[in-house]
């Protein structure tokens, strides 16, 4: 048998504001591609299908369309709910659904009851344990003094284990969890509430092939206890992942290889650092014009409409940072202001913010600070009133 090992998909996430629907269809039009050219047998998700436990109409119908591809490629699918998801939404009509070749375990109640698939050395049998939240899962478990995940995450397998001791098969399961040992990279969200998250991988003992998901880079903790990582990147760290599923070939005495098959890039990440004018004009730069971009402008002076302009270039640009180069030597704050004035201070507050203020600015505050501290204004400076809404923009925006 061979099983198509993925998880993570988070229909409906968006990146930086930025809708990621088109782009997870790719994705998933990709791992239909993937399944027909391995004649996988059986797709497994190991939970976070959806990235909210409400998806949209449009995330749900991506997740609809990318589930009718993978089955006309051949394969049969079986899918857990991690903790992005509801359980009882994504489990809604499972009974129905496994007729067509749609498995869904998504309740504790049948964690010990697999989907049982055959192939020329037997049976196997694949359970589906969901994300469990321990103060929801003990009572259901029969634990009630669990506190922690590899408490009720023990009793589910403690369920498993004895369920398979009435099969002559080989076994599969299917976990959303944090296993002891892997590394997170940075956009998923904490599991642990009140307790402690991880589990030991030592958990899964006695099954022949763990399917994890949770984490979002690929990666294993033996040779038959793995995470497949998401499907598309989700945050910039994750902009040198190699995204893949693991392909799992099973023979008639367990798991005979496992292999990593790369996903094509939907669209790539890139980290950009320079002024505005040098992002605007790099020529090694115009390989990266397609992808999402993040860019930290070292300016002097903050530049005006930053994302309009580097959007002209790089048009999935989706946030732009200012990092002003920082000038002297590192003095605290107590030995920067020791000595200067209020008006001083001030406008050395808005130079690092914006630029140096204008001699109309400066009279303005130096008025603001004596009305504050009640001292006489004077006749001479500027002449004439002045208002705040005389202030350039970008100095109002800053205060």
């Amino acid at each position: 048998m061979r099983i198509i090992h993925t998880s993570d998909w988070h229909l409906g996430r968006t990146f930086h504001g930025v809708e990621l629907l088109d782009d997870q269809m790719a994705a998933l039009s990709h791992l239909a591609a993937v399944v027909a050219e391995e004649s996988a047998d059986v797709v497994v998700v190991a939970g976070d299908v959806y990235d909210r436990s409400v998806p949209s109409a449009d995330a749900v119908r991506v997740y609809d369309r990318g589930l009718a591809e993978i089955a006309a490629a051949g394969a049969q699918i079986v899918i857990t709910s991690g903790n992005h998801d509801s359980p009882t939404r994504l489990g809604s009509g499972s009974g129905f659904a496994s007729a067509g070749g749609l498995h869904l375990r998504t309740s504790i109640e049948e964690i010990d009851e697999p989907v049982v698939l055959g192939d020329e050395f037997g049976e196997v049998a694949i359970y589906g344990i969901p994300y469990l939240e321990p103060e929801t899962a003990r009572r259901h478990l029969g634990v009630d003094d669990a506190r922690t995940h590899t408490e009720v995450l023990r009793a589910a397998m403690d369920r498993v284990r004895a369920d398979l001791t009435t099969r002559s098969t080989r076994s599969v399961v299917a976990a959303h969890a944090f296993v002891v040992g892997a590394l997170a990279s940075g956009s998923e969200r904490s599991i642990s509430v009140g307790g402690v998250e991880t589990v030991g991988a030592e958990t899964f003992s006695g099954i022949d092939y763990v399917a994890l998901g949770h984490l979002h880079s690929p990666q294993q903790l033996g040779e038959a206890v793995r995470y497949s990582g998401s499907l598309l990147p989700y945050s910039f760290g994750e902009r040198s992942d190699h995204k893949s599923v693991w392909v799992v070939d099973l023979d008639a005495d367990g798991v005979a290889d496992v292999r990593a098959r790369e996903l094509p890039m939907v669209r790539g990440l890139s980290s950009l650092a320079g002024t505005l004018d040098e992002l605007l004009t790099d020529e090694s730069l115009s390989q990266v014009e397609d992808h999402y971009v993040e860019a930290v402008l070292t300016d002097p002076v903050r530049p005006v409409d930053a994302m309009r302009r580097l959007r002209e270039r790089f048009p999935h640009a989706v946030h732009v940072r200012w990092d002003r180069p920082h000038l002297g030597g590192g003095l605290d704050y107590r030995a920067r202001v020791h000595g200067r004035t209020d008006a001083e201070i001030i406008a050395a507050f808005v130079t690092d913010v914006r630029d140096a203020p204008t001699a109309r600015e400066r009279a303005l505050v130096d008025r603001a600070v004596r009305a504050v501290v009640g001292e006489p204004e004077s006749d001479g400076g500027s002449g004439g009133e002045l208002t705040l809404f005389e202030i350039e923009p970008d100095v109002a925006e800053s205060a």
